[in-house]
């Protein structure tokens, strides 16, 4: 590595932290809804950009790289079916969500049921953010850096003790952002973040077609669809590991509905909009983006099966082998801040969430009722040192057993994923759901995920979440029936905290994201590149 690669990296990342903390100095982080919030004062481009990078993690770079070298371009269905998602966030959820005045989904939750199921929702989204995610966030991001860019060799110390390394300083400086700046730090650093991650993430196909092309970027295309035109072909088979076609339209049409809907990770950088309008422009952004995503996030896989064939033997490898191939050396700093940014973006975005339910749900409602403002967002300070310092002892121990807590993690998540869209979409629209439904209703997807998962391992998980997500809406459904509310459930009204005025171009915006995202699986399809 030589001194222009250390000091462009150092330049770019440190620029970007003081330009975050000038624009968030606007906001008072010392009050709560300054502090998790950012003081609701964010516009749609900054929306669109914390939401982005806090959901861009190394893992997807790597990850899905990963399964679309083997697998080709089914694996986009992760990022382009997202947009619908994100569509239905926009015109439907968030208006909800603000017109209720709520902070957290878990706050949602109690205003409709009570607040017992307000905070075992609460409590599983803590858990997974503390114990998994953002270990995992911390643990996967510093591994693929010291793949890149060597810094075990660099430092002369064994791998481990590098990613240990890295980690403690990704985790370090994602603290001093909250602390210093709060959300709104964050956010602002994420905006310039995502523009280079769009131009840095694109530049690496685009130089590795014209590499493959000798020259020509319509050449290296053409190669493409030459040798691996299955891999251009976005229909997974019914029958798929990855993504089997017919759960489009329901186990990841749920699934996307959840992470981008009911997530308080993501659904946070939306509330924090200034008023509904900013976080309508702010989903839409996302959504042009998701379909735009897979071209870096998913075909580098492809690309990298055709550069170098079968010969790498962890697909895991893939993204960052195409990285050292393609990229000349002076551009190793610029691309190593866009990596830096995905990781601290993904980490801090889970930290506040995680600090912000704490604090709001627990700390100021259970531990100091009577706490001022100013001793909640003091509070959540603490909270996030703490857990950050946790994140940051784990991630190293997470090579000791990956696989394993990948695989954990992600059953987890489907313990509680469908349950919780199914009582916020009821309690949207019904009057007679209650809060012993919705208790019943996780209860029984426990089990029956549970059982599922013991029993059928065989069966592909989104199959799984498809049959369900419709049975926890009709539990939950059945017992409202059963056992109706006396009286018929009510939302107090003017209870919104912005401006409720939405985007008059809302509803042109989304309909076009429908139009490019389903252009995307007609473009990757046997109709036009995988013929």
């Amino acid at each position: 590595m030589n001194i222009f690669v250390l000091f462009s990296f150092i330049l770019i990342v440190g620029g970007i932290g003081i330009y975050g903390y000038i624009r968030s100095r606007a906001v008072n982080n010392k009050t709560a809804e300054g502090f998790f919030l950012g003081g609701r004062s964010l516009t749609g481009f900054t929306i669109a950009g914390t939401v982005i990078m806090t959901n861009l993690s190394t893992e997807q770079l790597v990850g899905q790289n990963g399964q679309s070298y083997v697998a080709g371009m089914e694996v986009m269905a992760w990022e382009v079916t997202a947009a619908i998602a994100l569509v239905f966030l926009a015109l439907v959820f968030l208006p909800k969500y603000m017109q209720y005045g709520v902070d957290t989904i878990s706050d949602f939750i109690e205003i409709r049921y009570d607040t017992l199921t307000k905070r075992i929702v609460s409590f599983l989204f803590i858990f997974t953010y503390m114990t998994s995610f953002l270990p995992v966030v911390l643990y996967s991001g510093s591994l693929v850096f010291n793949k890149i860019f060597n810094v075990d060799q660099l430092l002369g110390v064994d791998p481990l003790i590098a990613v240990a390394l890295i980690s403690a300083v990704i985790g370090a400086i994602g603290l001093i952002y909250l602390l210093v700046g709060g959300l709104s730090l964050a956010a602002f650093s994420d905006s310039i973040y995502g523009i280079m991650l769009i131009v840095g993430g694109l530049s690496i196909p685009v130089i590795g077609l014209t590499m493959l092309g000798d020259g020509s970027f319509l050449g290296g295309l053409e190669s493409v669809r030459e040798k691996t035109p299955d891999l251009l072909n976005a229909i997974g088979p019914v029958d798929s590991n990855i993504v089997p076609w017919p759960t489009l339209f329901l186990g990841m049409f749920f699934n996307n509905l959840y992470f981008w809907c009911t997530n308080q990770m993501i659904v946070q950088k939306t509330l924090a909009g200034r008023d509904l309008k900013e976080g309508q422009k702010g989903a839409l952004y996302v959504a042009f983006f998701k379909i735009f995503g897979a071209l870096f996030l998913v075909f580098p896989g492809i690309l990298a099966f055709n550069m170098f064939g079968d010969t790498i033997d962890n697909p895991d490898n893939a993204y960052p082998t195409l990285i050292t191939a393609v990229l000349p050396e002076w551009a190793y700093g610029i691309f190593g801040a866009v990596i830096f940014g995905a990781i601290l973006s993904s980490f801090v975005g889970s930290l506040n969430a995680t600090a912000t339910l704490f604090t709001l749900d627990f700390y100021k409602p259970v531990f100091k009722k009577n706490a001022t403002d100013r001793q909640v967002a003091r509070a959540g300070k603490m909270v996030t040192v703490g857990v950050g310092f946790i994140s940051i002892i784990i991630a190293p121990l997470i090579s000791f057993a990956p696989s394993g807590l990948y695989a954990l993690v992600q059953q987890f998540n489907g313990l509680y994923s469908m349950p919780l869209l199914a009582i916020v979409v009821l309690g949207f629209y019904s009057k007679y759901v209650t809060a012993q439904g919705a208790k019943v209703t996780f209860i029984f997807h426990i089990i029956a995920y549970g059982f599922a998962s013991f029993f059928m391992p065989d069966i592909h998980y989104l199959y799984t979440l498809s049959v369900l997500f419709l049975l926890d809406v009709f539990i939950l459904w059945l017992f409202g029936r059963i056992k109706p509310l006396e009286t018929p459930f009510t939302f107090k009204q003017e209870l919104n905290k912005v401006n409720l005025n939405p985007w008059k171009h809302r509803k042109l915006v989304s309909a076009i994201v429908i139009i490019v995202m389903v252009g995307a699986y007609i473009v990757f399809s046997p109709l036009v590149l995988a013929r």
